[in-house]
C-alpha cells in the first residue's frame, strides 16, 4: 500500500515533491518534543491546489496525514503517530498582502513569525503575538496551537488576530471562513473553533490577520527580590494597580543561575527571584508606567531595580530570557518545558506548588514564565541515562497540572495538546464537554486522518 501511495502522489504532483526515502522520512519524524515516530511519505506543499490533491487522495485511501511547519512545538502535535502522509507547508510563505486602510495582513501558513512581524513592522503597524520560537516558528503553526508569548499579558495570544481563514478539510474540500471586517456576527464562528485545533479539523492555506499601529515607545526594568513569593506578588500587585506591561517575565534562582552559567546576561544570581518588565505606549504613559511599577516593587521588597538606559541595555535584559532553553539544555541532556496556567491572583500559590514538587522528588525544576498571565513554564531537565530521574518525569508532569487544575488554571496555555498532555485532558474537561468535542472532530473528520492521536 505504501508504495501504490507513494506512485500515486508522484504522478498527481510530481516526483520532486514527494519523498519516501528512509534518510528523509527520519527529518519529519520528530518535532521538539521528546516523541518520534516515522511518517509512510512527505508531500512538500507548494500552492493550494497541491494541498487539496494530497487531502483528497488521503479521503479516498483513508489515510492518516499530519500538517507540519517548522515543528517547533513542544507537545508532539506533529508526530505522525499513526505513519501516513506529513503535508510540509513551509514552501508556502509568501506575504500576500499588507493592508493599511483595513490594519490586516493576509499570507500563507509557512511564513515564519519574525518575518511577518518585520514586514508589518516596516509599515508602521504591529503583530503582537510572540513564541519563544518566532525566528523559526510559522503563521500557519501558530494558529494551529493558538500560540502565545511574552506579550500575551496585554496583548493577547494569536486568536485575538485570526480574522479569517482559508482551510482545506478531510474531504479536500476548501472551506473560507471570516474576512478583513473586525466585526462579524453571521452564525456560526468557523475561525476561531479552527484556531488551536492542532490540525485535527484541517489544514490552512490562507490566514488573515488583525494588525495593530505600532506602539511609540517602549521601556524595560529588571528587578531582583530575596524571595520568590515577593516577585510573584508584585506581579499581582502591578495588575491590581491597573497596568498591563506588554511583557511581565519571572525567573528563578535556578533559572538564573543556569542563564548566566550559559551566557552573561547581567543577572544577580544571589537573587532568589527576577521580573523583567517591559511596558509599551505613548512617551508619557511609559515614563509614568515605569515610575509606578518601580514604587510597588520597592514596596514589595524588591532589593535592586534597573532601568535600561538604551535599547542596547534593554535588549541584552530579554537576551537572557530568549537563551532559557538553552540554558537549561545545557545544563540537562532532556528538557521537558511544562505549560501550566493558574489564575493572575492565584500565582503566588502555583509558584510555591512548584517548589514543594521539586522538593518532594529532590530535583531541580527551573521556573520562569510570563506570569502577567498566570503561564508558568516549569522545566523538567533530565538525563535520560539516570533511569531514576526519568522514572519521575511524569510524576512531576502529573503533579504540576494536578496543582494548575485545583487553583482553577488549565493544562496548557499556549504549548497545546497534542501527544503530551492528551492523558490530562479529562481533568480539565467534563465527560459532556469532551463528547461535544468529538462530535465537532466526526464532522469535519468523519474518517479520522487529520493528525489522529493528539488532544483528545
Amino acid at each position: 500500500m505504501q508504495r501504490d501511495l507513494v506512485k500515486e502522489l508522484e504522478k498527481t504532483l510530481g516526483a520532486e515533491k514527494v519523498l519516501s526515502r528512509t534518510e528523509d522520512l527520519s527529518c519529519y519524524s520528530y518535532d521538539v518534543s521528546t516523541y518520534q515516530h516515522l511518517p509512510d511519505v512527505v508531500v512538500t506543499a507548494h500552492c493550494r491546489d497541491d494541498v487539496v490533491k494530497v487531502m483528497e487522495i488521503a479521503a479516498r485511501r483513508k489515510v492518516p496525514i499530519v500538517s507540519r511547519g517548522s515543528a517547533t512545538n513542544m507537545c508532539g502535535a506533529t508526530i505522525p503517530l499513526h505513519g501516513g502522509i506529513v503535508l510540509d507547508i513551509l514552501s508556502m510563505n509568501r506575504i500576500l498582502e499588507i493592508d493599511r486602510e483595513n490594519l490586516t495582513v493576509t499570507c500563507q501558513p509557512g511564513v515564519i513569525t519574525l518575518d511577518l512581524q518585520t514586514a508589518v513592522e516596516a509599515e508602521g503597524l504591529f503583530y503582537p503575538p510572540d513564541p519563544q520560537s518566532l525566528n523559526m516558528s510559522t503563521i500557519g503553526g501558530n494558529v494551529a496551537l493558538d500560540s502565545g508569548g511574552p506579550r500575551a499579558v496585554k496583548y493577547g495570544v494569536t486568536r485575538n488576530y485570526v480574522l479569517g481563514l482559508e482551510t482545506i478539510l478531510a474531504n479536500g474540500k476548501v472551506l473560507r471562513s471570516g474576512g478583513t471586517t473586525t466585526k462579524d456576527v453571521s452564525g456560526y464562528n468557523l475561525t476561531q473553533l479552527l484556531v488551536g485545533s492542532e490540525g485535527t479539523l484541517g489544514v490552512f492555506t490562507e490566514i488573515i490577520l488583525r494588525l495593530l499601529p505600532l506602539p511609540e515607545a517602549k521601556r524595560t526594568l529588571i528587578c531582583a527580590f530575596d524571595d520568590l513569593a515577593d516577585t510573584s506578588r508584585t506581579v499581582t500587585k502591578i495588575i491590581d494597580h491597573k497596568i498591563v506591561p506588554s511583557m511581565l517575565e519571572l525567573l528563578d534562582k535556578i533559572s538564573i543561575e543556569l542563564i548566566q552559567r550559559y551566557m552573561d546576561a547581567g543577572y544577580p544570581t544571589d537573587a532568589e527571584g527576577l521580573l523583567l518588565i517591559e511596558v509599551d505606549g505613548s512617551l508619557s504613559d511609559v515614563d509614568q508606567q515605569i515610575d509606578t511599577i518601580s514604587k510597588l516593587s520597592r514596596e514589595c521588597n524588591a532589593r535592586d531595580i534597573r532601568i535600561a538606559s538604551t535599547p542596547a541595555e534593554a535588549e541584552a535584559i530579554w537576551a537572557g530570557r530568549r537563551s532559557a532553553f538553552a540554558a537549561l539544555s545545557a545544563y540537562k541532556p532532556v528538557v521537558v518545558p511544562e505549560d501550566a496556567v493558574a489564575p493572575r491572583n492565584r500565582l503566588p500559590e502555583m509558584v510555591a506548588r512548584v517548589q514543594s514538587i521539586a522538593e518532594e522528588y529532590g530535583v531541580l525544576l527551573p521556573t520562569f514564565g510570563h506570569a502577567g498571565d498566570g503561564n508558568v513554564h516549569p522545566n523538567i531537565c533530565f538525563d535520560p541515562r539516570n533511569e531514576v530521574e526519568t522514572a519521575t518525569v511524569p510524576l512531576i508532569k502529573d503533579k504540576i497540572y494536578q496543582a494548575a487544575i485545583s487553583l482553577g488554571g488549565s493544562i496548557t496555555g499556549e504549548h497545546g495538546v497534542g501527544i503530551a498532555k492528551k492523558h490530562l485532558f479529562g481533568l480539565q474537561h467534563s465527560e459532556l464537554a469532551l463528547q461535544m468535542m468529538q462530535g465537532i472532530k466526526t464532522v469535519f473528520d468523519p474518517h479520522n486522518i487529520l493528525n489522529p492521536g493528539k488532544a483528545f
